[in-house]
């Protein structure tokens, strides 16, 4: 009997401490202070439990309160659950509480938005999203959830953030793999010892009181310095369809036999079509061009979000047909053509972003946004976005570039590295010459041509309708007052990747004028404008992604009236980050050359370098700045 009354006295206990700190979680008053610094939201309690019973039987269970400071936080709440025909959700509520904890809505699982999981730009998806739709009264407020999801495709396993993205802090977060099925798991840990994240058993792991993290510019990718687990089953469902993952070749072997193989077929017209196109072509590069270019021609780009987990691609005879297709299926449809021409190619796996993110080369499982094509050379490999109808051939900067990507060969899965654009092929090269009139008025006529990475940035320009074209180099050039652009013309040589513009500009007032003088900023057209800012304490490291060259050669004819009577002095800066160099001088009677040439260096810095950096910007906007003086004759 005192054993039972024992028992229950702690029982009782138990379920008053643990209402307590339920209560504790869900007041705003009560958040540790070096939680709320730079944070808009704070996550005070998540729970996640994945029970994986068998290769194709998993259960997620989570438990979540979050605190949201401020509207920039609303949508960290968590409160968005994907669904579909493989995925079932047995368990959706939510609970909003005021700054104090004191319940004001609740919300169960019919009383959520359902929408399709995807944008407008999607054509099909099978996928669905529950969502909550909350609009706060005032800040901060609570959100708690509870949600538990059937999965029998087991193809993904949700990962873990213990920090949740920038300007979210974490107060206690609780992650766990309960292992019933047998199957091996892989799990992957990074930057756990930063964060003092505790190991609590085999798939067991908990973190407390960790600080939100506010985003510096030149910061790598999140994920390579926050913390981050993957993890993956060696065995498992793709909706319906057995996989295995012992390792990259083993999961691409997989990816080419189940997803990719029967999926080539193409009409017999387009086999005789494209056999004609490249009767005449003398090498596989030269078939691959002609290949492209009908690709282009002939479909563009539609997201299509279906078929064992929107990874495997649409018939290559229903692109065809259609004339359409997203970036599996249009890589797929390439490769059945370069197939039939009788170049090698494979199909690839790879995360396109402007930021550099590499497919984990020492972690196989189901990575990455975006399908591309690849064709191997003697030494390298060419690399195909098959979902512009622009892009030039073997053209990937900015986007997949450097990057590892996973490519499926009827062998199996390789990790191969994209194309690098090294720093002195990322050049944008600019010519003037230039005139400056006694009344301070300058005219002048620009011939600029970008190269490698510079390419990209600067031939979106002439698919802009004119209004925007002119207003595109008003802003690129906006220290110069009352600029006209008089004339645009542009060349995209797709077949080199050369993008040139030429423009004619002027303005009435350029130099300004102080007595007979006038005081004239020779470098006119590029401007170094804003420096990276100052940080007391800089708490990431930061890297260049891609190096750069800018080159800058100007012509400058003075009215005949004036002469010169101080030239700024030339200047070389040399550091490990880049260098910098400006020379001027006469080369004749009312004729100056101004030259510029700023190279940017591609590389990963420790926090200490930041402030030197920071100085060589500086430096390099101080000299741009710079000025000469031109005199009267008279």
């Amino acid at each position: 009997m005192l054993t039972k009354l024992f028992l229950l006295i702690v029982s009782l206990l138990f379920t008053i401490s643990s209402v307590s700190q339920d209560e504790d979680l869900r007041s705003a008053f009560l958040i540790p202070s070096n939680l709320s610094n730079n944070a808009y939201a704070i996550v005070r309690w998540d729970d996640t439990k994945i029970e994986v019973k068998s290769y194709n039987d998993m259960t997620i269970t989570t438990k979540r309160i979050v605190t949201i400071l401020n509207s920039s936080g609303n949508y960290k709440h968590g409160a968005n659950v994907y669904y579909d025909e493989h995925t079932k959700i047995k368990k959706l509520e939510a609970k909003i509480y005021d700054a104090v904890g004191k319940e004001i809505k609740k919300f169960r699982k019919n009383d959520f938005e359902d929408v399709s999981a995807v944008s407008g730009a999607t054509l099909y998806s099978d996928t669905r999203m529950k969502y909550l739709q909350y609009t706060p009264i005032s800040y901060p407020y609570t959100v708690e959830l509870e949600i538990q999801v059937d999965h029998s495709s087991t193809g993904f396993i949700q990962g873990w953030w213990p920090i949740e993205g920038y300007h979210t802090s974490t107060q206690n977060s609780d992650y766990e793999i309960i292992n019933s099925s047998q199957i091996p798991i892989k799990i992957k840990t990074s930057n756990f010892e930063s964060y003092k994240i505790e190991k609590e058993g085999e798939f067991h792991f908990s973190a407390r009181n960790l600080s939100s993290i506010k985003p510096e510019l030149y910061s790598p990718d999140f994920s390579k310095f926050a913390p981050t687990l993957k993890a993956t089953l060696t065995e498992f469902d793709m909706e319906g369809v057995k996989g295995s993952n012992d390792d990259w070749q083993d999961f691409g072997k997989w990816m080419n036999d189940k997803l990719i193989r029967g999926t080539q077929e193409l009409p017999e017209k387009v086999k005789r079509d494209i056999k004609v196109l490249t009767a005449n072509a003398t090498t596989d590069i030269e078939k691959a061009k002609i290949v492209y270019n009908y690709l282009q021609e002939k479909t563009r780009y539609i997201s299509v979000q279906i078929g064992i987990g929107g990874w495997k691609p649409m018939l290559a005879s229903d692109v065809d047909r259609l004339g359409y297709g997203d970036c599996k299926g249009l890589s797929n449809y390439t490769k059945a053509l370069l197939d039939e021409v009788g170049v090698n190619s494979y199909y690839a796996i790879i995360y396109g972003d402007r930021d550099i993110v590499d497919i984990d080369s020492t972690f196989s499982s189901i990575q990455g946004n975006h399908a591309v094509l690849c064709i191997p050379t003697e030494s390298d490999y060419i690399w195909l976005e098959c979902t512009s109808q622009t892009t030039p051939f073997g053209y990937s900067a900015n986007f997949t570039d450097d990057r590892d990507a996973l490519i499926i060969t009827p062998e199996g899965g390789k990790i191969v590295h994209t194309t690098v654009y090294n720093t002195e092929g990322n050049l944008l090269n600019t010519n003037a010459l230039v005139n400056f009139s006694d009344t301070g008025a300058m005219s002048a006529s620009i011939l600029s041509k970008s190269y490698g990475t510079q390419y990209s940035y600067h031939e979106g320009v002439q698919k802009q309708d004119l209004k925007d074209q002119k207003l595109h180099y008003k802003e690129n050039w906006n220290y110069i007052n009352g600029l006209n652009i008089d004339k645009m013309e542009y060349r995209n040589d797709r077949d080199s990747i050369v993008f040139t513009e030429t423009i004619q500009v002027t303005a009435e007032k350029y130099a300004s004028k102080a007595g007979t003088r006038l005081l004239v900023q020779p470098n006119v057209f590029n401007r170094s404008k804003s420096a990276p800012p100052r940080y007391d304490e800089r708490k990431i490291p930061f890297e260049i992604s891609r190096g750069s060259v800018h080159t800058d050669s100007y012509t400058i004819s003075i009215d005949n009236t004036l002469e010169v009577e101080a030239l700024m002095d030339n200047v070389t800066i040399q550091n490990k980050f880049g260098e910098y160099s400006v020379s001027i001088k006469e080369i004749g009677a009312n004729q100056l050359t101004y030259n510029r040439k700023l190279t940017l260096n591609k590389g990963s810095y420790s926090i200490e370098d930041y402030e030197a950096f920071r100085k060589f910007c500086l430096e390099i906007i101080k000299v741009d700045n710079s000025k000469i003086v031109l005199i009267s004759k008279s």
